[in-house]
């Protein structure tokens, strides 16, 4: 099985139509859309699981820019992550922006 990563979804389409969209170049496993997790909203990126590698490299090649609703799909293999790869990357929470614990709330002091 091969994995297929599917960028610029437009924010209507299901993963009922992704999936039709790609089962003329094979068998398609699953078809999956990201959401966030507060809104439910799409994220506008998803994936497509076929069974055949040669399948997936044909849907590729065929797909990659044509429009599907409003929207010219963007395609490539999926690259398979190990979990712990991004927890090593950055900590969630640990960026300065929306984090606040990396300022100091007064004059910083020196010890002697």
């Amino acid at each position: 099985m091969k994995k297929i990563f599917v960028g610029n979804l437009s924010w209507k389409t299901s993963e009922e139509e992704l999936k039709a969209h790609f089962q003329a170049y094979g068998e398609v496993v699953s078809a999956k859309i990201v959401t966030d997790k507060t809104t439910g909203r799409s994220k506008g990126f998803g994936f497509v699981e076929m069974a055949k590698e040669e399948d997936a490299s044909n849907a590729i090649r065929e797909l990659n820019g044509k429009p599907l609703l409003d929207r010219s799909l963007r395609l490539s293999l999926a690259q398979e992550r190990d979990r712990t790869e991004r927890r090593e990357r950055e900590p969630r929470g640990d960026s300065s922006y929306g984090n606040r614990s990396n300022y100091r709330s007064g004059p910083s002091r020196t010890f002697s």
